[in-house]
């Protein structure tokens, strides 16, 4: 089981507007601890892993990783477009419209953003 996932930042505000623009939708509440940002998935236990946003421990700059990417799973497919959007307001960049891609498969949406940092992420459902 995965406990918890990290990205980094430089700019610990707006990773927190960016990511409080869509993931208490999804039922993240967030925790700051110590300059970061924590955000708690629902349930008791929790059915997903934490997802944490922090500051580079070793001093340097944060940077995205290549090839790496964080997906949330969205209720249906409006909610989808609506998180999509807000993320964007807040200072996310589009990486991929919502919609299906004919890679996947055919109940698949999912739409693709980056974060302030430039860290990207998912958010996808399988609900018709």
């Amino acid at each position: 089981m995965i406990a918890y996932i990290t990205v980094g930042a430089d700019d610990i505000p707006a990773a927190e507007r960016f990511y409080s623009a869509f993931l208490p939708a999804l039922g993240y509440r967030l925790e700051h601890y110590h300059g970061d940002l924590s955000y708690i998935p629902p349930g008791s236990p929790p059915t997903s892993p934490d997802f944490y946003v922090k500051a580079p421990f070793n001093g340097a700059s944060a940077s995205a990783g290549n090839g790496t990417m964080v997906a949330f799973q969205a209720e249906s497919q409006q909610q989808l477009r609506d998180l999509h959007a807000a993320a964007l307001s807040a200072g996310g960049t589009n990486e991929g419209a919502p919609g299906f891609r004919e890679a996947y498969s055919a109940d698949f949406y999912v739409a693709y953003l980056r974060d302030p940092q430039g860290n990207k992420l998912a958010l996808f459902t399988t609900s018709p």
